[in-house]
Formats: structure tokens, C-alpha cells, sequence
């Protein structure tokens, strides 16, 4: 049994820079045709020189492996319609992240006062930048999410033109939001589509399944599976691959994220399979971006057979998801197109 993805792409990706990035860019651009590219370095990327140079690191990585990166800004509410214009199409879209909620975080937005921001989301708005969020308040860490309902549907009502991105959704709460707002999207992430919270502190605690936001309740993921089975149409696959060190990992302030860009095909194939909807899979991991974004990716078509494939224990210095065990799919073949 085999199946074939055309232009698979990871919407939500972590490449981190240096050593770490020459380490693990491959093991995206292998199987993906492209990937939107979070802003999140130390110092983080604000101007046009440094994402141009980001690019060329990350090109330079991956050996121009046929795999597009779509670049992002770390918001500012700064930023004016010049200053945005002058990306060109450079620019894919903004991340926001609320300040310190997350890796890299710190210079972040502290609170969400629509009137400091307001200049810089109607630029976007005339401009089409979508701005992607990592959603979450700085509350009880179950409620984190669910707490930043709110402050979506303010973005939304406030700026019904611009479309906004809820990253790594992990709730029941967020999906709902999809039907509530028409500018709503989301990304889903592998993990938070396989575990929830007791599989990372149920019994001993599995510190490669620990990320932000943390994975929740069986009637979260359950809410997160039903849209992305069915590839609900302002739903994505954005991976949210994070990679640390094994020892950042294994330690007393253990980091947060989940490295899942080595299998996160083969575990969706598998886990499509499982649910009887491999129809769908090309929908979630390709056309609703391309739809979302208006983008157009690189041409790559993935075939996948139904041969056991075991799982690397470390990629470089890092662990990925499901090292050690046995998936029931291989990666087989990878033709490029004439765009490639």
C-alpha cells in the first residue's frame, strides 16, 4: 500500500540558527516543500536585513533541498504601512507572542491594548499579512488558551479584515472560534493531535512531550482530530517542531517543545490511516494553506509505503518524537517538480 503528497507543507516551523540549525533543517526539508518560518531567535528578527539573512542561513542549510521558507516578523506594534511595504514579498506574515510566554518570548506584546496596535494591524489588513498568534494568557496553565478566547475575538471583531492565525490550537474552546469569526484560521500540530496531558505527566514524566501550550484534556485533542481528519478548510498542519538539546531537555528547567519535522508524515499518514480518512490528508497538509496563504509552493511530491520504518533515537543532538519505536510507514521516494 502506498500513498503520494504533493507539495506537503509545515505551516508552524522552528529552525532555531547555528549549529542547532545546521543539525536539523534537513529534516524538514526532506519531506516538506516549505515552511513558514518562526521569528523567535535570540536577538529576534525585526528588520528586513535580518530576515533576508535568516533566509539566506536557512537556504544555505537545507542546500536549497526544494523547500521554500516562508519568513515572518516578530511584532511590534511599531510597525507602519511603510515600514511592512518595504518587505515586499519577503514577508509571509507576523508573529505575535504575548511577552515571556513562550521560548524567546521576552521582548513579546505586553497586553493587548487594540489602540497601541491598531496602526499596525490595518497596515497588515491593507497589506494581506496575515498575523499568526501564539494564543495564550499568563494564567493557570490549563487555562491559558481558553483565557485568550477573548482577546481573539476582540482582534477579530476589531479587525475583520485581517486575517489572523491561531497557532498550535490545543482546545476545544479554539476550534469552536473557527465557525464564530469568518478572519479566524488555525494550525494544528502532530502532537497535540496524538497526546494529551497524561501523557506527559501521568506517570513518569516525559520530558520530550513537554511543550507550550501544553497538550490538555481527551475532549481537546478529540475537538482538534475531528477538524483535521475531516480537513476543515481554515485548518492547517503547522508541526510547532522545537527543537532542544537533549541536555535542555532531560533537565531540572526542562524546555519546552516536541521535535516531530523527522517523522511528522509518516505519523500522519499513519494516523490518518488509523481513522479511515487518507483522502483528506493532502487538504490538511497542503491545499487549506495554499488557499489561506495564497501561496504558491514548490513542486514535491512525497510517496510513503506501508513498511515499518524505526524511529532514529536522536537527529544530531536531538530527540524526536517516538525515538526508539516502530511506525507502520516509510518514506519511500521524492520527485521535484520543474519549480524546484
Amino acid at each position: 500500500m502506498t500513498i503520494t503528497l504533493k507539495s506537503p507543507l509545515d505551516m508552524h516551523l522552528h529552525l532555531r540558527d547555528g549549529e542547532m540549525l545546521e543539525q536539523i533543517a534537513k529534516c524538514s526539508s526532506d519531506t516538506f516543500a516549505g515552511g513558514l518560518i518562526m521569528p523567535n531567535l535570540v536577538p529576534p528578527v525585526t528588520t528586513l536585513d535580518e530576515l533576508i539573512a535568516y533566509k539566506n542561513r536557512i537556504n544555505k542549510a537545507t542546500n536549497d533541498n526544494s523547500f521554500k521558507p516562508y519568513m515572518t516578523l516578530f511584532y511590534k506594534p511599531e510597525y507602519n504601512y511603510d515600514f511592512l511595504k518595504s518587505f515586499g514579498d519577503e514577508l509571509t506574515a507576523v508573529k505575535l507572542y504575548p511577552a515571556g510566554i513562550t521560548t524567546n518570548s521576552e521582548g513579546g506584546l505586553s497586553g493587548f491594548d487594540i489602540e497601541v496596535m491598531r496602526g499596525s494591524l490595518e497596515a497588515m489588513s491593507e497589506l494581506g499579512i496575515p498575523l499568526c498568534v501564539h494564543g495564550e494568557t499568563n494564567g493557570f496553565v490549563m487555562d491559558r488558551e481558553a483565557e485568550f478566547s477573548s482577546i481573539y475575538a476582540k482582534l477579530a471583531t476589531n479587525f475583520p479584515k485581517l486575517k489572523i492565525i491561531m497557532e498550535h490550537i490545543t482546545t476545544k474552546e479554539s476550534v469552536d472560534l473557527l465557525n464564530k469569526f469568518d478572519n479566524l484560521y488555525a494550525t494544528i500540530t502532530l502532537h497535540h493531535l496524538l497526546i494529551t496531558l497524561d501523557d506527559v505527566a501521568g506517570g513518569m514524566l516525559r520530558p520530550h512531550l513537554f511543550c507550550k501550550p501544553i497538550a490538555k484534556r481527551p475532549h481537546d485533542r478529540d475537538a482538534l482530530l475531528k477538524v483535521a481528519l475531516d480537513a476543515h478548510p481554515k485548518v492547517m498542519f503547522g508541526s510547532d517542531s522545537a527543537p532542544h538539546p537533549k541536555h535542555a531537555k532531560e533537565a531540572c528547567g526542562c524546555a519546552a517543545g516536541v521535535f516531530t519535522a523527522p517523522i511528522a508524515l509518516i505519523a500522519l499518514v499513519e494516523l490518518f490511516e488509523k481513522h479511515d480518512k487518507l483522502d483528506n490528508l493532502e487538504r490538511f497538509l497542503s491545499a487549506n494553506a495554499i488557499n489561506i496563504y495564497g501561496i504558491t509552493p514548490l513542486e514535491k511530491t512525497i510517496t510513503l509505503e506501508k513498511t515499518p520504518y524505526l524511529v532514529p533515537e536522536k537527529f544530531g543532538d536531538v530527540v524526536p518524537m517516538f525515538a526508539g519505536e516502530e511506525l507502520s510507514w516509510s518514506l519511500t521516494s521524492i520527485t521535484k517538480g520543474d519549480n524546484a
